[in-house]
């Protein structure tokens, strides 16, 4: 195992709780930079992007340090549904999505500036909601705080509200594919 820290570069706490569950010690850096969320951007690339762009913000101050960066977008009919800006705009993601398959897309970067190492891995799930009435969405809006979700949603939060089924891994969904993240965290000698 190496005896390099880990430093998860997000301010998600959903993030922070499901890195966590593999019971490495780590601190949290968040990245200060401007997220790039052209919701015409391939989804793909939007979060594979983004994720290496936090990571390699904080693995350039922290040069030591390996840091872990990701981003989570959700994705339909050829947009990208990113973080809502008001709880209009939650409404009007959750009336999207109502009654239809989306997919939800994780970029994870992993970077340690000292040896060079980069290791990027992406993940996708789908996630099929129900029909959703406005007193469902109205209900699902005063019970959840969805302004910091991409989508407007939490899968984990009220999901008998809203998720008809899914496929794939549920951490992606929520925001960090823990079997990927394990990979590469493996790989770089902090998992045994």
């Amino acid at each position: 195992m190496s005896e390099g820290r880990l430093i998860l570069a997000s301010a998600s706490p959903r993030r922070k709780e499901l890195l966590g569950q593999l019971g490495l010690p780590f601190e949290i850096v968040v990245a200060d930079v401007v997220e790039h969320e052209d919701p015409a951007t391939d989804p793909r690339i939007m979060v594979a992007s983004n994720a290496a762009l936090k990571a390699e913000w904080v693995a350039e101050r922290h040069p030591e340090a390996f840091v872990l960066g990701a981003d989570t977008t959700v994705f339909i009919e050829g947009r990208a549904l990113n973080k809502p800006a008001d709880s209009a705009e939650a409404r009007e993601m959750l009336r999207a999505l109502s009654g239809r398959t989306h997919t939800v897309f994780t970029g994870v970067s992993l970077r340690h500036r000292r040896s060079g190492l980069r290791y990027d891995v992406g993940v996708a799930s789908d996630v099929t909601f129900q029909v959703l009435t406005d007193e469902v969405i109205a209900a699902y809006l005063a019970k959840v705080h969805t302004l910091d979700k991409a989508g407007g949603y939490a899968i984990q939060e009220s999901p008998d509200l809203l998720i008809a089924r899914r496929e794939g891994s549920l951490s992606n969904i929520i925001g960090l594919p823990l079997d990927e993240t394990k990979q590469i965290l493996t790989k770089a000698g902090l998992l045994d």
